[in-house]
């Protein structure tokens, strides 16, 4: 996408339906696909008010529509969830600000999608476990989200990626990313491909499980990131599940599997040398606690058996993509540095494999936690 340009973001800004006067607008948070701002408005003597503003990244989300009534439809429900359980809205989950024309996105000049949301006051996200307990409460919230949505007819929402975690597909995307080999990189990184065809078999777990009917379908969040959870700045309590463009049919455990797979790593997600990279077995029994406990038994059994190939299919699948960007020229992820793909793929095998030497250990921690 081009860089979004100030005569874009004023034309958004006219769109929306905000009160009051534009004291600021600056860039924020930290993801890797769209562009957010936060706008700062002065409502009289009432004070400031903020709101979030956000450009929608059409190069990945092919029907930027189909994404918003998806989180039209699951906040709407949630907020009826939150309600019957005596929690705030408000705070707890997503509230859209619509457009000047009563739709919850404004399409911009270029034929860009914008939308916005209020600001959740007195919370903010993390992109690194600061506190084991922080890692817990997100485990909490999105097995709450798990929890509260597991009546939500996920067969009714759009798949706003195709084959977003069709960990097969990915597979077969990056066999052909290889064989194209675009770039002319593949012959320096054959020690990475190697791993990921040693490791075939995890592409195809759940696709068989799901075929003989043994693993139900979901509303899933599938990016459910640490920084993805709004903490209290108070309480440090998880409050609202955020970014909920990814949110579609899929399975219980690639959410888990995506949370281990950031959030009990001991090293960031591009972290350069390797020797720093592993999976905590404290931050893993943390987060099967929390989420078993947030799920509060939403969860069959055999999804729970489960949780540690997630975790596995989940760290391989994200590798395995951040390897075919690399191999293709970087075009989906942002990137800050040559070879920054391939720093993110090779810390995803080394945790890959790291799990595979801990999964005696992982398997009992699900069984001492099962029955939550």
């Amino acid at each position: 996408m081009e860089r979004v340009s100030e005569l874009q973001i004023r034309e958004a800004i006219a769109n929306f339906n905000y009160t009051g006067r534009l004291k600021e607008c600056r860039p924020f948070g930290s993801g890797h696909i769209n562009d957010t701002f936060l706008l700062t408005f002065e409502i009289g003597d009432m004070g400031d008010m903020r709101v979030i503003l956000q450009r929608m990244n059409g190069e990945i989300f092919k029907d930027p529509v189909e994404v918003m009534e998806n989180i039209v439809g699951v906040t709407a429900y949630l907020r009826e969830r939150i309600l019957e359980n005596g929690g705030d809205p408000e705070r707890e989950t997503l509230n859209i600000i619509p457009a000047k024309d009563g739709k919850a996105y404004f399409v911009d000049s270029k034929g860009e999608y914008w939308r916005s949301y209020k600001f959740i006051t007195d919370a903010r996200s993390y992109d690194r476990v600061e506190r084991p307990e922080d890692f817990y409460e997100s485990a909490v919230a999105f097995g709450n989200f798990q929890r509260l949505l597991a009546d939500y007819p996920a067969g009714t929402l759009h798949e706003t990626i195709k084959g977003f975690h069709d960990t097969r597909a990915r597979f077969e995307a990056f066999r052909q990313a290889v064989e194209r080999d675009a770039c002319g990189r593949a012959s320096s990184v054959q020690k990475e491909i190697d791993f990921v065809f040693d490791r075939e078999d995890v592409a195809d777990v759940f696709g068989e499980f799901q075929r003989n009917g043994e693993i139900p379908l979901r509303v899933t969040h599938n990016d459910t990131k640490l920084n993805n959870i709004m903490i209290d700045n108070t309480t440090r309590k998880g409050i609202c599940v955020i970014d909920l463009d990814t949110v579609m049919p899929g399975l219980a455990m690639n959410d888990f599997g995506d949370s281990i797979r950031f959030g009990a790593s001991t090293a960031a997600e591009d972290e350069m040398d390797l020797s720093k990279v592993s999976c905590s077995m404290e931050l893993f029994e943390l987060y099967v606690k929390g989420f078993l406990e947030g799920c509060a038994g939403s969860l069959t059994p055999k999804e729970v058996e489960l949780l540690p190939m997630g975790a596995k299919v989940m760290t391989y699948e994200c590798g395995m993509r951040f390897l075919t960007d690399y191999l293709e020229g970087d075009h989906y992820f942002k990137i800050h540095r040559e070879g920054h793909n391939l720093d993110r793929a090779r810390t995803q095998f080394k945790l890959v494999a790291d799990m595979e030497k801990k999964w005696d250990t992982m398997k009992e921690i699900i069984r001492r936690y099962g029955s939550l």
